[in-house]
């Protein structure tokens, strides 16, 4: 609710009964989207993305840690039968962005959003028991926007601590 209330509006809005496995799906999403700014130093970033890692893994054998996060991960992805990958996915792009270096190019940002918010879209659609290739489409596109707006609204936050990364290729039109 305080870190994504968007999400939370959103998530609202779905069935009653995918409502808790939504929140905790946007839950885990805010952990290693926030890691990248509660850091100073690299290896700190490293060591929680593997936690989260290895907090995935472990849900997957049915021995979740004990956080609440991950454990309310662990009924949805119980409930649900929700794909391994799309999680891990969204770890490694989360892993990759903590170097804090601008996009190069449009499409490295687009790579980023789908890695990120368009998988987090792909488990809401398994969440709700949607597996069609059509509404997979729709949400890589939604999810791709969804980066691109994202990134946009951050730049004045990323500006009062001096960093741009809005992709080099548009910045140099």
């Amino acid at each position: 609710r305080k870190r994504d209330y968007e999400g939370f509006l959103c998530s609202l809005l779905l069935p009653a009964e995918s409502r808790t496995s939504a929140f905790a799906l946007r839950a885990f999403n805010m952990y290693p989207f926030q890691i990248k700014d509660s850091i100073t130093q690299k290896t700190t970033g490293l060591m929680r993305m593997q936690f989260w890692r290895d907090a995935v893994e472990d849900i997957y054998c049915d021995n979740p840690p004990h956080q609440p996060v991950a454990t309310e991960l662990w009924r949805a992805v119980k409930r649900h039968n929700l794909t391994k990958m799309w999680f891990m996915k969204i770890i490694d792009e989360r892993e990759k962005n903590l170097d804090d270096r601008a996009y190069r190019n449009i499409q490295e940002l687009e790579t980023y959003a789908e890695n990120t918010q368009s998988a987090l879209l792909y488990l809401t659609l398994e969440m709700l028991g949607v597996r069609d290739i059509h509404a997979d489409h729709a949400a890589s596109h939604i999810g791709k926007a969804q980066g691109i707006v994202t990134c946009l609204r951050a730049t004045p936050y990323h500006s009062t601590r001096q960093k741009v990364f809005l992709p080099m290729d548009v910045c140099m039109l």
